[in-house]
């Protein structure tokens, strides 16, 4: 290129490094802007990576939180007095009030189950037709079924053709069905059994029918000498505080409300009591790990605000989620309880230090824990209270409009108008560096020439003197 060989040869007329000279020229002139352009994106780096800390530990603080509250652990359980008999446990989303029951399990819900025959191959071919599936009430004496109501649903039919016609086809043509029996194939040195086994409840007894000498082998069902009843269907037995009711599962979500009973055993003329214990260890620490994240959380926020040099000191979004977070500790978090009842982080001990950090006095938690705990039980309910309160703070913080989120959409915006000043610069110091190369290369080729003519003269000059 042409400018290209004018560089490689400039300076061969004065002597002077003519190439050097430009390029600090060039750079001298572009420093300050260079410079300044540096500082700014140095900073708007800064900026960027503490919005995005700033909000990853509001959220993961209002998520954690939440998560929390959800799992159960900060909110009153019942109790069973006997979990060898009976078990409670709290329905999702319910919330319990007081329990005082006694409840008395006479018998578990059981369901049907039946086995066939030994067979040597459960591979093997047994025949082809139909199987059908009756369920109802039965009676069943000693593994033989005496007796059987056919209920209200339609019977089921199960095709079997020379593909599934071996146990394990016939079990494969049963479960696809989906019809609430579940069939597999038990095998000892005896052979291969066909077990057909129901859901719990008097209702779901079942016989199976079918409509080929071959097939018959299967058969379940009164009268029917193939195969062996080895559990009976049957409804769980309770007596609630003297009460007897009947259920078809031994999981109970319809006794009490937001409990759920799970019968393990039956234990007739033992009363099991049901109450309700409060989880003060575990509100109490829940108080104390608040304070310790909301600490961590507002050295990051303090930091990143520090007027003295905080990557965020002017951010109208942090300073926004400071506010927020000082709040949190005097606003009322409960809504219609008693009177005298706390309702803020502030009446059961949690107070803001000098430094905006928060402390909790052991002495006032524990005095609102005794009197009160259902209030502080209430702070930290799933989806109201606290919870609510830090989420709102968290959705707020990192919104895209007016939060970090808005900040660091708008910083990340600034280095990309700062990429293309660079990109001006660039362009201008090339145009400023071509225009003086050409100037410097005229420059040269005329004391080149002056030169040449020095040269000349002086050896014009040195010929007349040698004359003489």
């Amino acid at each position: 290129m042409a400018i290209e060989s004018i560089a490689n040869t400039l300076g061969t007329g004065s002597g002077i490094d003519i190439g050097a000279l430009v390029g600090g020229l060039v750079d001298a002139q572009f420093a300050n802007k260079t410079a300044t352009l540096d500082r700014r994106d140095t900073a708007l780096a800064a900026q960027i990576s503490a919005a995005a800390d700033l909000k990853n530990a509001i959220s993961g603080f209002s998520s954690a939180l939440a998560a929390l509250a959800r799992n159960g652990s900060l909110s009153t359980q019942p109790t069973s007095s006997d979990s060898s008999v009976l078990k409670a446990s709290t329905l999702s989303g319910a919330t319990p009030g007081a329990i005082d029951a006694t409840i008395e399990v006479r018998q578990i819900a059981l369901a049907q189950a039946s086995n066939s025959a030994p067979r040597a191959d459960r591979t093997a071919a047994i025949g082809t037709g139909t199987l059908t599936l009756t369920f109802g009430s039965a009676t069943v004496v000693d593994g033989a079924m005496t007796g059987f109501t056919a209920g209200p649903g339609a019977a089921i039919d199960i095709a079997i053709d020379a593909a599934n016609s071996s146990l394990d086809g016939i079990a494969a043509a049963i479960n696809a069905k989906g019809a609430g029996i579940t069939a597999s194939i038990l095998s000892d040195a005896a052979g291969s059994r066909l077990i057909l086994k129901g859901a719990t409840g008097d209702s779901q007894a079942f016989t199976l029918t079918a409509d080929t000498p071959e097939l018959a082998a299967l058969d379940v069902g009164v009268g029917k000498t193939g195969t062996t009843i080895g559990t009976a269907a049957q409804d769980a037995i309770v007596a609630v505080d003297g009460v007897t009711l009947r259920r078809a599962s031994n999981s109970i979500s319809n006794i009490i409300e937001g409990v759920r009973l799970d019968l393990v055993s039956a234990k007739p003329g033992t009363s099991v009591r049901l109450g309700t214990q409060a989880p003060a260890a575990g509100l109490t620490q829940a108080v104390e790990d608040f304070v310790a994240t909301f600490n961590e959380l507002q050295n990051i926020l303090r930091t990143a605000t520090d007027p003295m040099g905080g990557a965020l000191r002017s951010d109208s979004a942090a300073s926004a989620l400071q506010r927020s977070l000082r709040q949190l500790v005097t606003a009322p978090l409960t809504t219609g309880g008693a009177a005298g009842s706390p309702s803020t982080l502030a009446q059961i001990g949690v107070g803001t230090q000098r430094d905006g950090s928060l402390q909790v006095d052991a002495a006032v938690l524990a005095r609102a824990m005794a009197s009160d705990p259902g209030a502080i039980e209430a702070m930290f309910a799933s989806g109201s209270g606290l919870p609510a309160a830090l989420s709102a703070v968290a959705t707020a913080a990192t919104s895209r409009t007016t939060g970090l989120g808005a900040s660091e959409a708008r910083y990340t915006a600034q280095q990309g108008e700062l990429a293309d000043q660079r990109l001006d610069i660039a362009e201008a110091s090339e145009q400023l560096r071509t225009r003086m190369t050409q100037q410097f290369a005229s420059m040269d080729a005329k004391v080149a020439a002056y030169k040449s003519q020095q040269d000349f003269l002086t050896q014009q000059i040195d010929a007349w003197n040698s004359q003489d």
